[in-house]
């Protein structure tokens, strides 16, 4: 515990000369801080509003985001984002689907025997 609390003060100093340096003018140092110590920023897709009714098939759900992409209110890579997510949850209603089948065929095979 002793050894953690004294790498990271160790760490601290580090931080703070490299800080210093970079406010000084060493890129160098400035490049370090920027790539490492500050945390990187992830890109997130923006907040969409559109008309969306999740009850209607697949095909026409994919067909009301390509329609809010073609009016303006969505933008391409959302679009393709809300597209991705649709076919991910459509290609888990399926699994589901057909492990429901498959446990509906053995139990009446079972029954048969």
């Amino acid at each position: 515990m002793l050894a953690t609390q004294q790498m990271l003060d160790e760490m601290r100093n580090i931080i703070a000369v490299l800080v210093g340096k970079a406010l000084e003018g060493d890129t160098n140092a400035a490049s370090i801080v920027l790539a490492k110590i500050l945390p990187s920023v992830k890109a997130q897709a923006e907040k969409v509003s559109f008309d969306f009714d999740a009850s209607q098939p697949i095909s026409d759900q994919v067909a009301q985001v390509l329609d809010a992409v073609a009016a303006g209110a969505v933008a391409p890579d959302v679009g393709r984002l809300i597209i991705d997510s649709i076919k991910s949850l459509a290609d888990v209603r399926a699994t589901e689907e057909l492990a429901a089948r498959i446990e509906a065929l053995e139990a009446a095979a079972d029954a048969r025997a």
